[in-house]
């Protein structure tokens, strides 16, 4: 899946995220969410998982965004 076919929820893309390097939270066309973030060790996911951190204000945003 590409990135344009999510919906960001979160960043304008201006500043720092201009590049689309900062964490963000993204909705799919089925409704999923997909996260990026810093890749974290926290624990061993299983096979074809990943674990990412994200700000609590990211995950704010989203949140207020879909309206929750």
């Amino acid at each position: 899946m590409a990135r344009e076919e999510l919906t960001r929820l979160t960043g304008n893309g201006n500043g720092e995220c201009s590049q689309n390097d900062c964490p963000n939270v993204y909705r799919t066309a089925s409704g999923s969410i997909v996260v990026q973030g810093d890749l974290s060790e926290a624990f061993q996911p299983p096979q074809g998982e990943g674990l990412v951190e994200i700000p609590e204000s990211v995950l704010r945003e989203a949140v207020r965004a879909l309206g929750w």
